[in-house]
């Protein structure tokens, strides 16, 4: 891509999957018709050659995606995954045909993506208030995704100041899984020394120490965590203290573990993704307005697609090829700029025509992908490293 960031492709998407090399992208994203029954900016309603009945709508979704889940899955690099938008209406659909062509060792979550805080108030029923990724590795023994965030770690959860003013919180160095106990681990089964005046601990015997055995609540043996070579070579992160447990008082042993390590920390994502960490469907307007104009009813924020970005390395090949207003282009082009990426994204389009009196055929705007090109173009213009 000749360093430029982002790469724009015109043309029906199985065609232009089809040309592309295999293994040539580690992440792919998209956001496909959801088969509402709705003309919003195009049509998504896929009732037609298998009839206007249920059955046959979900039939027509499913030979439309197939073809292209499956071209995916071949353009994919054995490290990199799939992340999948999709609502109500096609999930259970969606998630038989990627256990199909993907295979359902290597579904890895179904993450609720909350982009409507207040709940849907139009129609019958209830006030929907999310949508869903599902996202499946390529092949899970070698998928390099980190299922992890930096921006999810929060000052709360290390509510312990030290005295060089670095915040930390406290976990037992004693290994809490009964998975582990001298019997499975029996190197890490030993005594050390603490003084729970200074909080001093070691692998010897010092003045004023107390011998330190790792126990289980109900007294029975446990492990250390630490072998006694990192205890030696990291003692300023551990700290002992005065406990009361169940039996009394007892000396044990504690991890200071802080709030900025070296290397940075890492927080595991949960699975409901909620709009006022990654930004909901109004905000996804408000940006889409700011660059280009109100042109789609329902994009999404670029804030999910950061999100997504961020469980892979900064220099991952992206590919969306349901590009729709451009969001992930936009989204590698902010992440790239704010951390120092060298991330690259394919996106990809159709000429498919905007429905008549949309806001974006009344903006001038014949085709879907003319809004893809004109968001990715001011993109380039504002942040930077161009559009080919």
């Amino acid at each position: 891509m000749a360093g430029e960031w982002n790469r724009f492709v015109e043309g029906d998407n199985l065609d232009v999957l089809t040309g592309l090399p295999e293994e040539s992208f580690d992440l792919v994203y998209i956001d496909p018709p959801y088969n509402t029954g709705n003309d919003f900016a195009y049509s998504d309603d896929f009732r037609g050659s298998r009839g206007a009945g249920v059955v046959g709508r979900h039939a027509a979704w499913l030979d439309f995606m197939r073809p292209r889940i499956v071209e995916g899955r071949r353009v994919l690099d054995p490290g990199g995954a799939i992340f999948v938008s999709i609502d109500d209406h096609e999930v259970a659909h969606l998630r038989l045909l990627l256990d199909e062509v993907y295979g359902e060792v290597n579904f890895l979550a179904q993450i609720v993506v909350n982009l409507n805080a207040k709940g849907r108030q139009l129609g019958r029923g209830f006030a929907t208030s999310h949508e869903y990724l599902l996202v499946y590795a390529k092949d899970l023994q070698h998928c390099v995704l980190d299922a992890s965030s930096s921006t999810t770690v929060i000052e709360s959860d290390f509510p312990l100041v030290s005295a060089d003013g670095r915040r930390h919180r406290r976990l037992p160095l004693r290994n809490t899984n009964k998975k582990f106990n001298p019997l499975t681990a029996p190197t890490l089964h030993f005594a050390v020394w603490g003084d729970p005046e200074t909080g001093r601990v070691a692998t010897a015997p010092f003045d004023g120490a107390v011998e330190i055995k790792p126990v289980f609540g109900d007294g029975s043996p446990a492990v250390w965590r630490w072998s006694r070579p990192r205890i030696d070579e990291r003692p300023d992160d551990l700290e002992c203290r005065t406990v009361r447990g169940p039996g009394g008082e007892r000396v044990d042993v504690y991890q200071r573990d802080w709030r900025h390590p070296v290397g940075g920390r890492r927080k595991k994502l949960r699975t409901i993704w909620l709009a006022e960490e990654i930004g909901s469907t109004d905000t996804a307007v408000a940006e889409l307005k700011q660059i280009v104009g109100h042109l789609f009813e329902s994009p999404k924020p670029t804030g999910l697609v950061r999100r997504i970005l961020d469980t892979m390395p900064d220099d991952c090949r992206v590919l969306d090829y349901f590009a729709g207003s451009g969001t992930t282009g936009h989204a590698v082009a902010l992440a790239n700029a704010a951390d120092g990426g060298t991330r690259t994204c394919l996106s990809v389009n159709s000429a498919e025509p905007t429905r008549v009196g949309s806001n974006a055929e009344r903006a001038g705007y014949a085709t879907v992908s003319a809004i893809t090109r004109a968001r990715l173009e001011a993109v380039a213009r504002e942040i930077g490293n161009g559009l080919s």
